[in-house]
């Protein structure tokens, strides 16, 4: 029983320790990339962990498009293609007894027996992640008013800045 509750602390601490993924390069699967497909085509990507809300992966999408483009001397994207994807992993945890499959109890006769499903309760938790991508094609001069799909970097940039977390340093 105690190593069960060791266990139990010892998860509680590091579930604790968990932040969202900041607005970082790629690190350990977490963060953004970007490719270059052609001279004005380049293929964005940001991958939160499961403690980064999807409306923040795909703001933080938004944002690397905005920097990329600026960085690569256009002034505004269309985004031909985009996909938000959910990742899901199960957790399962079982408090009680393995191995210990049912009390029983009979007049004059009571006991544990062994094998079955044990004593206890399982569940199962599941974890949601999410990736967003997009292929951006940037230009120069003026964006077009009537196109939906197009964005300007620069005010990209500054509508977003404020809610961009950056890495803390020294973490």
């Amino acid at each position: 029983m105690r190593r069960f509750l060791m266990v139990g602390m010892l998860a509680a601490l590091v579930a604790g320790c968990a932040s969202p993924t900041p607005y970082q390069p790629m690190t350990d699967g977490f963060g953004y990339s970007d490719q270059l497909l052609e001279s004005n085509r380049f293929r964005v990507t940001f991958s939160g962990n499961s403690d980064t809300s999807r409306s923040t992966v795909e703001n933080y999408l938004l944002y690397r498009a905005a920097e990329v483009t600026v960085k690569s001397g256009f002034s505004y994207f269309i985004i031909a293609d985009r996909e938000t994807e959910p990742s899901r992993t199960y957790i399962s945890s079982f408090d009680g007894y393995p191995g210990f499959g049912y009390y029983r109890y009979s007049p004059g006769w009571y006991g544990y027996g062994y094998g079955g499903m044990g004593m206890g309760m399982a569940t199962t938790t599941a974890i949601t992640s999410y990736q967003a991508y997009a292929d951006i094609v940037m230009f120069s001069g003026d964006k077009p008013a009537t196109n939906v799909h197009a964005f300007n970097a620069r005010d990209v940039m500054n509508t977003l800045g404020p809610s961009i977390m950056r890495p803390q340093p020294g973490k």
